[in-house]
């Protein structure tokens, strides 16, 4: 990764002269944490970046739902044809990381975004030809290894944009702006879908291959406030008792012997497979399992969604207070609750839907507090503890749990609804009772002396 000049321990240490309390978020007093406005950070200079991702969601938000549809209509291929080549796709794209973590280390964050949302735009303009399954694949493909590009790198950007302290406001925002913009993106499909039918999904693809290309231009164009050094590929000593030599720190050989790094790998994953319960689990759990009413997963679904883009700044103001590791440990306390929460309704079945209905949206939200606790403490510690130079393979395999946990979770997690429905609920709840004790130890390079 290219960094900022100022190296990582003044990126993350206190101000010439200032102590700081064990409590306090580096290089800011508590209160300069808790008096940002809504727990907004300072978004001075930030602007296209601010834009870009405010562009790239909302494009994303105008086929996020609508992607089989746009295909039933384009194509005379079957839901089960269309599905199998969606799934082909996005395994034939999983790599992409991989690929991503070199170009990272040799070209910077900024470069390889810009350049990943070419190649999504790419895919989403094919989608308008396509009317093949293989062409599905194909296009599949592009967009899917175009997403993973970016997210290989995007999370290297956000220390170029922020002061030092905000990073956790940051990704926060991020994720609250990014959530708005898909939600304001699908209101505008389904409104085009409700006054000029199908057709306009046409419109609504070649648009959001618009946006990334939109997105592209802004990326490439924003001049963060804090620039990144050129890109290092510097050697560390070996770790005592590794029985290695030195190791390049932009080399997978380095992210296998880096202990910390791994574990952050192995918690993330965990946060990884207890996200896809919306897309994955839900419906399917609480129509065909409970036998509750349709209109519940949606609903469960549009709260999960506001919540997130409403209460994520807030709750991350007041989070940032404690360090990242508690932050997501936490979350995963919380999280363990809410799966337990969902297996409740198994235990007393025939209770009235309004009861059940009371209990699941209980327990969606505290999956999104969960959420709003895990992911900007996640997401600043994939930075926080990667090496300062040549840092791209860390990325590149923290994305790796991204990609592979979605890939892996249908297949675990309805198979197991299959078996017997409380088993996903007691995986997901297991899985996060254990990765508590991980994240404490999640303890970033430079915070590991005790503080003045």
């Amino acid at each position: 990764m290219n960094v900022p000049t100022d190296g990582r321990s003044a990126r993350r240490g206190t101000r010439p002269g200032r102590g700081r309390r064990r409590g306090d978020p580096p290089g800011r007093g508590r209160q300069g944490v808790l008096a940002a406005p809504a727990g907004l950070p300072g978004l001075t200079g930030a602007g296209r970046f601010v834009a870009a991702h405010t562009v790239d969601s909302l494009g994303t938000g105008l086929v996020f739902a609508f992607t089989v549809v746009y295909l039933t209509h384009a194509t005379h291929l079957s839901l089960a044809e269309i599905g199998a080549a969606l799934t082909l796709g996005n395994l034939l794209a999983l790599p992409a990381p991989a690929l991503g973590g070199p170009l990272l280390d040799r070209f910077g964050p900024k470069a390889v975004v810009a350049a990943a949302n070419l190649v999504s735009a790419a895919g989403f303009a094919a989608f308008l030809a396509v009317r093949s399954a293989w062409q599905i694949s194909l296009a599949h493909l592009v967009v899917q290894a175009g997403i993973n590009l970016y997210w290989t790198a995007a999370r290297s950007l956000v220390p170029l944009a922020c002061v030092p302290g905000e990073e956790r406001l940051w990704f926060g925002f991020v994720s609250s702006l990014r959530n708005l913009g898909i939600g304001a993106g699908a209101a505008v499909s389904a409104a085009a879908l409700a006054l000029f039918g199908p057709s306009s999904l046409y419109v609504l693809v070649a648009a959001n291959a618009g946006t990334f290309l939109c997105a592209a231009a802004l990326f490439t164009t924003w001049k963060p406030a804090r620039g990144p050094a050129a890109p290092t590929l510097a050697d560390a000593p070996g770790r005592p008792g590794d029985g290695g030599g030195p190791v390049r720190r932009g080399s997978w050989k380095a992210v296998l012997r880096d202990g910390r790094y791994l574990l952050l790998i192995a918690a993330n994953l965990a946060f990884v497979l207890a996200q896809t319960v919306p897309p994955v689990l839900l419906a399917v759990y609480v129509t065909g399992t409970l036998h509750a009413a349709a209109w519940i997963p949606g609903t469960l679904l549009v709260v999960n969604t506001a919540a997130v883009a409403v209460l994520t700044p807030a709750v991350t103001r007041r989070s940032a207070r404690h360090r990242p590791q508690r932050a997501i440990a936490g979350g995963f306390v919380v999280g363990a609750a809410s799966f337990a929460l969902f297996a409740v309704p198994l235990a007393v079945r025939g209770a009235p839907g309004w009861t059940v209905a009371t209990v699941l949206v209980a327990a969606m939200l505290l999956f999104t507090l969960s959420e709003i606790l895990s992911s900007p403490a996640l997401n600043e510690l994939s930075v926080a503890c990667a090496p300062a130079e040549g840092n791209g393979r860390h990325q590149a395999a923290f994305q790796l749990s991204w990609s592979l946990g979605g890939a892996a979770a249908p297949v675990v997690l309805t198979a197991l609804l299959s078996r017997q429905p409380v088993l996903p609920w007691l995986l997901l709840a297991l899985l996060s009772v254990l990765a508590v004790p991980a994240a404490h130890a999640l303890v970033p390079p430079d915070r590991e002396e005790p503080l003045p």
